[in-house]
């Protein structure tokens, strides 16, 4: 009698699809992503010279094999979604794990309802971090007391998977800028600078943090802190958001920031506590998206 192989993932064939409400995205972007769909990216050359190493130690790991179907398959439609998600002023991909796991059809939910992004989640950081492809980082969120979801910076290595080089990135990038100074300057707005678009950076991490906080993830944990922070008067809660809020900025920056514009941070923050303190929360609610 033939052998049953045990299943080995639930989706053999992973494919990036685009979501319904369809961004305009830049020229660079949209053919990024026609010559990464092109090219095969999960067998280049590329992963057969680099020697993958440790994010965090710099230690280099051996690599006995090539890449296996399973996770090639994987590989290829995260290329495409991150080059989607991707900003060209930032270098950073704006979505969360968790919707990059889902658009690539690489989420698994269990009997139970329970959601799994592990397959993403492993892709990422047992091979294209390793490899050089990004860098993550992983911020503690100090009024949740959580960890917020890492934010995915894109490396010039990255869009040498499919050809592009590091000039042609940087002319891109400054054809973006030129671009957004122009539409603001028609706006009577001043227009960006890298500085500027650094801050803009750091801010978009209190923004995942606001998406993550709808998460299913540890939400009782984080509602239970919510309602601690809440339970003072209006002024106190604030005040206390306030100390909290700026352990995430630097001198120069709150400095840059200034009053008007952090006073609007921590209103942000207070009207967020409230909502995640006084929801309810069920395994049938969509709260990530």
């Amino acid at each position: 009698m033939k052998k049953i192989k045990k299943k080995y993932v639930s989706n053999y064939m992973p494919k990036f699809k685009i979501p319904k409400k369809n961004k305009n995205r830049p020229n660079f972007i949209q053919n990024s992503m026609k010559l990464a769909n092109e090219i095969d990216v999960a067998r280049v050359e590329l992963h057969y010279v680099i020697q993958p190493k440790n994010p965090q130690t710099g230690e280099i790991i051996k690599r006995y094999r090539r890449l296996n179907e399973h996770r090639a398959c994987a590989f290829r439609a995260m290329v495409q979604a991150m080059l989607y998600y991707f900003n060209l002023s930032t270098n950073t991909v704006y979505a969360s794990l968790e919707k990059l796991s889902d658009d690539c059809g690489l989420s698994t939910i269990s009997p139970a309802g329970n959601k799994s992004i592990s397959r993403a989640s492993r892709l990422i950081s047992k091979f294209m971090e390793p490899m050089g492809f990004l860098k993550s980082e992983k911020k503690w969120d100090n009024i949740l007391g959580t960890y917020m979801p890492k934010i995915f910076i894109l490396t010039p290595l990255f869009f040498e998977l499919f050809g592009v080089t590091s000039k042609q990135l940087s002319k891109a990038k400054k054809q973006q800028l030129n671009w957004i100074n122009n539409s603001l300057k028609k706006k009577g707005i001043k227009p960006l600078t890298e500085e500027k678009i650094y801050i803009k950076n750091k801010n978009l991490r209190i923004q995942k943090i606001l998406e993550f906080r709808k998460s299913q993830h540890n939400f009782y944990i984080r509602q239970k802190r919510a309602k601690k922070i809440i339970s003072n008067n209006e002024f106190q809660a604030k005040q206390k958001i306030l100390k909290l809020l700026v352990k995430n900025y630097s001198l120069n920056e709150l400095q840059k920031m200034g009053q008007g514009g952090l006073k609007k941070m921590v209103n942000i923050e207070y009207f967020h506590l409230k909502k995640i303190a006084t929801m309810c929360f069920s395994k049938n609610t969509v709260l990530n998206k």
